[in-house]
């Protein structure tokens, strides 16, 4: 649940991370590597050419149980048994697996979502996740998933909540996320993703977007005030620059803001003020501040 208030909080220091993971480094490089030799491979099209001695209610829970059961057999370790139940034809009764009625024809039912989280699973997204075309969120949060996110996730038309947070995933950002139309709720943080945070990912119509705990290095990008989210939580990376101007525009829109322990520097911008006369002007506004940012300290005075 998504906290109420408007806070928005800025200090600068170095980044940390979580590594309380019985994956080994060495493993989790190994599977990033066997994947990234397989280019990141697109998901076949030959499915109709696939034998599957079971009998299915409709071919999209045939197309599930394909994804389904790639996924178990990329799975290493499963101590609490959350995929023990992965087999046979009844998908709807698989662990972890919720199903619906279809949202474009409610005569059929198809899987509609997948939660694991806090399963401690050990393994990789195969390609074959692309399957899952019916799915309108996942959660994946603390287990110890690995490698990258294959660029199949794109056929996940109707996915509308991504949690991918506390696990091993690494590799830039997966801009293949972008191409989702539907998405609102992106949780990457708590992995090993580094590099550049593309701008689109702030022309999206996301309703929260968290970031922390990876090792980005990058500024804030100047598009960001584009962005309607709610809530967005950059703490604990490498971005660096100074808060975009763009910034004023997220007055009506956003309830919190954390960039702590990053390696901005002192350059806030007066636009910052907007926020007080937008949303955040009907609740508290919480600041953990630092002297570079005195203008801020003065916008504050200004507003009580």
């Amino acid at each position: 649940m998504l906290a109420s208030g408007c806070f928005v909080v800025f200090l600068v220091s170095f980044c940390s991370f979580s590594s309380s993971f019985a994956l080994t480094d060495a493993e989790a490089a190994f599977i990033a590597r066997r994947q990234l030799l397989g280019d990141n491979e697109e998901l076949s099209n030959t499915l109709e050419e696939m034998t599957v001695n079971l009998k299915f209610e409709n071919d999209r829970l045939k197309k599930a149980y394909i994804g389904l059961q790639a996924w178990k057999k990329a799975v290493y370790s499963d101590p609490f048994k959350f995929t023990a139940n992965w087999e046979g034809a009844d998908v709807c009764a698989y662990k972890g697996v919720f199903c619906d009625q279809a949202l474009d024809d409610p005569t059929i039912t198809v899987v509609a979502g997948i939660d694991l989280n806090h399963a401690d699973i050990a393994g990789h997204l195969p390609v074959e996740i692309g399957h899952l075309v019916d799915v309108s969120l996942i959660h994946l949060n603390s287990n110890r998933f690995c490698g990258i996110i294959p660029r199949s996730i794109k056929n996940l038309l109707l996915l509308d909540e991504a949690d991918f947070s506390n696990n091993r995933f690494v590799g830039p950002f997966p801009d293949v996320l972008l191409e989702l139309p539907k998405l609102k709720y992106l949780d990457l943080r708590f992995n090993n993703f580094e590099g550049q945070v593309p701008s689109g990912l702030f022309d999206k119509n996301l309703d929260a977007i968290f970031l922390n705990d990876n090792r980005f290095h990058s500024i804030i990008p100047e598009n960001f005030g584009n962005s309607n989210a709610s809530v967005v939580v950059l703490a604990n990376n490498r971005f660096y620059g100074c808060i975009p101007k763009s910034i004023g525009k997220m007055g009506n829109t956003l309830d919190e803001l954390i960039v702590t322990n990053n390696e901005l520097s002192g350059c806030l911008p007066e636009e910052i003020s907007k926020l007080l006369h937008g949303k955040c002007s009907k609740e508290p506004l919480y600041l953990a501040q630092i002297g570079q940012f005195h203008v801020l300290k003065e916008l504050l005075r200004e507003h009580g």
